[in-house]
């Protein structure tokens, strides 16, 4: 999660989501680390492009981004493109020839 000081949005999905994510199987899969957004260079993952926006939620393996959740609408919005984004890591760790 790639975050800032003062971001509303950060607040509001701390307040709906981050109070209890640790607790979800989600977590289990996709384990969050908290990133400030002005040391994402710092954070030891190839992103496929800059974050500008926070939060910015990106799944990452083996170090590379697989992909990203910008920006929080509501819970349900941000369960649903979570679900999807391990859907898509999945495939990813499932594929043999992958780099």
């Amino acid at each position: 999660m790639f975050e800032q000081a003062g971001c509303i949005y950060c607040q509001r999905w701390e307040r709906d989501v981050g109070a209890l994510y640790d607790r979800t199987d989600e977590a289990k899969a996709l384990p969050l680390r908290r990133v400030d957004i002005q040391n994402q260079k710092m954070s030891g993952v190839a992103l496929a492009s800059p974050v500008r926006f926070t939060p910015t939620f990106v799944v990452v393996d083996q170090g590379r981004e697989i992909g990203r959740i910008t920006g929080y609408s509501n819970d349900n919005a941000f369960w649903g493109l979570l679900d999807a984004l391990a859907a898509k890591l999945q495939t990813a760790t499932r594929e043999p020839n992958r780099i």
